[in-house]
């Protein structure tokens, strides 16, 4: 059966929407609880596929869970079935899953040993794991690969903390060497360490737990180990890459939106990053308006030079708002450079915007120039597919502003990110249903 959103544009939209917890935070959180026995209950869980099947992963792995509501569960990992991490089943459902290296560390922490498939997931050009395993092994682990099998068997009888320089600022990378230091033997340093609020809230949890980390918020993370840790409770930030597209959102459709409990201290340079493209809003509590705009146009460098827009660690842009901001420039008045230097083959979506009558370059894999239309020239709907996550959403908010009819296909890709994203469109009078 073929999934598709078909969606009649050009209508402007008006309410209030509210984001959902941040899907990258969950897969960090939901993989701690296996640090300790006792019972972890975690709030404002989006409700999407990447994490649900994460909840059913750990469910197979022996960790009783229990739902308490809408966006609320309780884990207890108990006994763990170590069997399981050797199975057929395991190999299936870990190896579909990107966020399923998230367990390692904390499995190895606890258990002294784990087993992992390689992972899948996404296509945005190599995502490499090596930083995961170059800390895992300064740690003290030792990794065997069998091609035969494709699964990684790691034995961790034996950490202790040390120094760590990461190659990169990984997010995820920094986030399981954290959770396999935790109880280590020793302090661990963690130098050019991530540090996005995913990972300081994931920091803040297991400090809550019992851990001891210090630096949290920096690039450079102390961790003291400690014997064991305990129970707590923890709600999800809301996800701020569906924050910046509802602004992208507004913006081009011309709607009148207000993006309910934002958090707006951690939502970094992303707001700023919005009004560099003319786009209005304002903060009223803790909630982002943006009015109705008929017009917005990008700012340029003082000294006249086009503005360019790059992603960078944080607390630079982030890499998954780029395809938004692609998108919602086509619309603008001015031009911008738009560089991906973080994954390479993210741009490629633009091809299907240059059929809907965007006027784009693409220099090479990693930037592309965006010439504005001003709002003078309507897009067209067109058929699609979406490539992965981020750009499958930047095409629905380029179909939502275009005239005529657009059918998206591949949607599967969009709901590993968007919690029920075409009921909480409708709800802002958005022409879109699924077929």
């Amino acid at each position: 059966m073929v999934n598709a959103f078909e969606i009649q544009g050009g209508k402007p939209l008006k309410g209030e929407i509210t984001p959902q917890g941040a899907k990258n935070e969950a897969l960090q959180i939901l993989s701690a609880v296996l640090l300790t026995e006792e019972k972890i209950t975690i709030s404002n869980i989006p409700d999407i596929k990447d994490v649900n099947k994460l909840i059913e992963l750990l469910g197979d792995m022996g960790v009783i869970v229990e739902r308490l509501g809408d966006d609320t569960y309780s884990f207890e990992a108990k006994d763990i079935d170590q069997d399981f991490f050797q199975s057929d089943a395991f190999k299936a459902k870990g190896g579909g899953l990107r966020g399923s290296i998230m367990i390692v560390g904390p499995l190895l922490a606890r258990f002294g040993k784990a087993s992992i498939p390689k992972p899948g997931g996404d296509k945005i050009g190599r995502r490499r794991l090596d930083t995961h395993f170059l800390g895992f092994e300064k740690l003290g682990a030792q990794f065997n690969y069998n091609p035969e099998d494709g699964f990684y068997n790691v034995d961790a009888s034996d950490l202790k903390g040390t120094y760590i320089l990461l190659d990169e600022a990984s997010v995820t990378g920094t986030a399981n060497i954290v959770m396999a230091a935790v109880l280590s033997k020793g302090t661990t340093t963690i130098y050019n360490a991530a540090c996005e609020p995913y990972l300081q809230q994931l920091c803040k949890m297991l400090n809550r737990m019992g851990a001891k980390i210090s630096g949290i918020g920096s690039n450079l993370l102390t961790i003291e180990g400690v014997t064991r840790l305990g129970g707590t409770e923890h709600r999800m930030l809301p996800d701020m890459i569906e924050i910046g597209s509802f602004i992208g959102l507004a913006a081009m459709t011309g709607s009148e939106i207000t993006i309910k409990n934002v958090h707006y201290p951690e939502l970094g340079m992303i707001p700023d990053v919005f009004k560099r493209l003319g786009i209005k809003l304002e903060l009223r509590g803790d909630d982002i308006y943006i009015p109705a705009q008929d017009h917005y146009e990008i700012e340029t460098f003082i000294d006249g030079s086009i503005m360019t827009i790059a992603d960078a660690p944080w607390p630079g842009f982030t890499p998954d708002l780029l395809s938004i901001v692609l998108v919602v420039a086509i619309q603008a008045k001015g031009s911008v450079l738009i560089h991906q230097k973080m994954f390479e083959s993210r741009l490629f979506f633009v091809d299907k915007l240059l059929d809907m009558g965007a006027q784009i370059i693409l220099c090479d894999p990693h930037r592309a120039t965006v010439i504005g239309l001003d709002k003078q020239v309507q897009l067209r709907g067109i058929s699609m597919t979406s490539p992965d996550i981020r750009a499958g959403v930047s095409l629905l908010i380029a179909a939502l502003s275009a005239q005529g009819k657009s059918t998206i296909y591949n949607i599967e890709q969009i709901e590993r990110g968007y919690q029920h994203i075409d009921k909480r469109l409708q709800a802002l009078g958005a022409d879109i249903k699924r077929i």
